[in-house]
């Protein structure tokens, strides 16, 4: 969701990975699917965007990966505690080509790990509250006020469970990914 010349909400697609308007080829946005909290103000690729360009980047939830002691990857996917839909606090970009070229991209920001996720990663999205979703789309939102509403859900407020190794290949893209892990499957039937 982004905001049009007037403010007004709008959904369109973007693909993910940030490439500045500047940019002078578009395979920058590999490398900006993120953008850090404590630096987006002083990246170059990200200052910009941060003034003017915020959306909101919907989701259901996301996928974290924990490493065994053995090595092995366990997969978990991360949602509201109550199942609700949210938003990532995100980033985008219109990109310029050449000819008629338009790409429209968007990044994601990621705060310090809450506690329910940092056995997993020391870094997560940021999910906005309900209540600051309008105000993150807000253009004249000042910096000091925009950082406030970048604090994420409390640890209360997410959930996360191991789910199957589907979400591992990329020939799966649909509710197999979902599927709840052969541990978690095995635990339930006693």
């Amino acid at each position: 969701v982004t905001t049009d010349r007037d403010g007004n909400p709008r959904g369109e697609l973007l693909r993910w990975g940030l490439v500045p308007s500047w940019a002078k080829q578009p395979d920058t946005g590999l490398k900006m699917i993120n953008a850090r909290v404590e630096t987006v103000q002083e990246r170059p690729a990200f200052r910009r965007a941060f003034e003017r360009y915020r959306c909101l980047i919907v989701a259901d939830g996301f996928y974290e990966w924990q490493r065994s002691s053995d090595g092995a990857k366990q997969a978990f996917h991360i949602t509201r505690a109550d199942g609700a839909l949210f938003a990532f606090a995100g980033l985008w970009s219109i990109w310029y080509g050449e000819g008629d070229q338009k790409l429209r991209t968007c990044t994601i920001l990621t705060t310090a790990a809450s506690r329910a996720i940092a056995s997993l990663h020391d870094r997560m999205p940021v999910i906005l509250s309900r209540e600051d979703e309008s105000a993150w789309l807000e253009p004249s939102q000042p910096a000091d006020r925009l950082h406030q509403l970048l604090v994420g859900l409390s640890p209360g407020e997410t959930a996360l469970r191991p789910v199957g190794p589907a979400v591992n290949d990329a020939r799966y893209d649909g509710p197999e990914c979902l599927a709840p892990s052969l541990a978690e499957r095995q635990t339930a039937l006693f």
